[in-house]
């Protein structure tokens, strides 16, 4: 089994880099599953923010291709449980880290994963708290 970094997927999918896109299509497709490739949590969340936010993938697209990861018998993806369920989220509007987040919360049994951001505690995984002023 091989590691594989963020970028070595990210040419692999983009195919953007006339050096670098051959060789991880390369080392990709040379991928079995007796041999697969190895994707951590932290590539995984780091591959979808990559895409989204650097090459503007629309999130439905980038559920897509985390699916596609996920399914293929060559690669062996950390966590693929909880990556599951925080895509199903994302398909409802929410940020995939946030939704990853608050999986691997719920997993480890917290009740709930605290939080100051508004639109990550709108599905109800996350609470919201609220910051006291004291004039």
């Amino acid at each position: 089994m091989i590691g594989l970094d963020t970028n070595v997927v990210i040419r692999y999918l983009v195919q953007d880099d006339p050096d670098q896109s051959p060789i991880a299509t390369e080392l990709i497709d040379q991928l079995t599953e007796t041999d697969p490739g190895y994707l951590s949590l932290v590539t995984v969340v780091e591959l979808y923010w990559v895409l989204r936010r650097a090459y503007k993938v629309p999130a439905t697209r980038c559920v897509e291709l985390l699916e596609g990861l996920l399914d293929a018998r060559e690669l062996r993806i950390d966590r693929d449980a909880i990556v599951r369920a925080a895509l199903t989220v994302t398909r409802g509007g929410h940020d995939f880290a946030d939704a990853v987040i608050a999986e691997l919360g719920r997993t480890a049994g917290c009740d709930r994963t605290a939080t100051f951001d508004q639109r990550a505690a709108g599905d109800g995984a996350m609470q919201l708290l609220l910051a006291q002023r004291s004039d």
